[in-house]
Parts: C-alpha cells; sequence; structure tokens
C-alpha cells in the first residue's frame, strides 16, 4: 500500500465523519460501546434568545462538558451552577457516574469547584501564560 500524508485547515466533513467513525467502531470493540448520546442545557431570555448554555454529551458513564457559556449580563447569578445542575441531573438519569469540565479560566474554575468539582489535571501554558484545568464530579445515579 502506498500512502500520502495530507495536512489541511479545511478538512472535507465526510472524511471527519469517517475518522469519527472508525475511531468510535475501534472504541466499541476495545472498550464496549460508548452509548454516546447529546446532552445540552439552555438559558433563553423574554424573546427565546439563548442568554446561557452547556453543550456536552454522555458516554461510557460519564457526562463531557465541552461548553459552558452564559451571557456578561448575567453573570454572578448562579446562571452556570443552575446549568450544571439540569445537566448532571440528567446525566445521572442515564445511569452517568462522574462528570468531566475543564478550563482555562481561574474564574470558571473556581465557579466548578463551588459546584463540586475537583482538580485533577492541569497542563501549563495552554494557552501561554494561562493553565488548563481538568475537573471531575461524582455523580449520584438516580
Amino acid at each position: 500500500m502506498t500512502t500520502t500524508l495530507e495536512t489541511t485547515a479545511d478538512p472535507n466533513p465526510s472524511d471527519l465523519a469517517f475518522l469519527g467513525d472508525r475511531l468510535s467502531a475501534f472504541n466499541d470493540s476495545d472498550v464496549g460501546a460508548s452509548g454516546k448520546k447529546a446532552l445540552a442545557v439552555f438559558v433563553r431570555d423574554e424573546s427565546n434568545t439563548v442568554v446561557g448554555g452547556v453543550s456536552g454529551y454522555t458516554a461510557w458513564g460519564w457526562l463531557y462538558v465541552q461548553w459552558l457559556w452564559v451571557d456578561e449580563r448575567l453573570r454572578g447569578q448562579h446562571i452556570a451552577g443552575r446549568m450544571l445542575e439540569a445537566a448532571e441531573a440528567e446525566a445521572a438519569a442515564r445511569g452517568c457516574h462522574g462528570a468531566l469540565i475543564d478550563t482555562f479560566s481561574p474564574v470558571a474554575a473556581r465557579a466548578y469547584e463551588r459546584q463540586g468539582y475537583r482538580p485533577f489535571g492541569v497542563l501549563p501554558d495552554f494557552p501561554v501564560g494561562r493553565s488548563r484545568i481538568f475537573l471531575q464530579k461524582q455523580l449520584s445515579a438516580a
């Protein structure tokens, strides 16, 4: 077999889908089916505009929070905590025993710790001058 390497900043969506499918098939055969399922929580204002949200997924008994954002006007009002609680409740109802989130914001890290998350790893200088902090929380199954 002859191969070539291709580096691109504009990958073909079908190539990415193929890659994801192949990796999922490998992981499923290696450690069992993930049961991966999307999970999102949104906060909307009176005009139905999203003013906060959590997006992630559950897989292998864990909730992974990929994105968490709160409109600047609502920060400091425990919106993030309420969204995390809703996501965690849904994850527990799905049988998850843990939750995972990461951030490079020291303010966000403190907020997650107030929600019961505990740091378990740090990647220095990601981005430069900051550290990416990885946090986890044990969930109670429903």
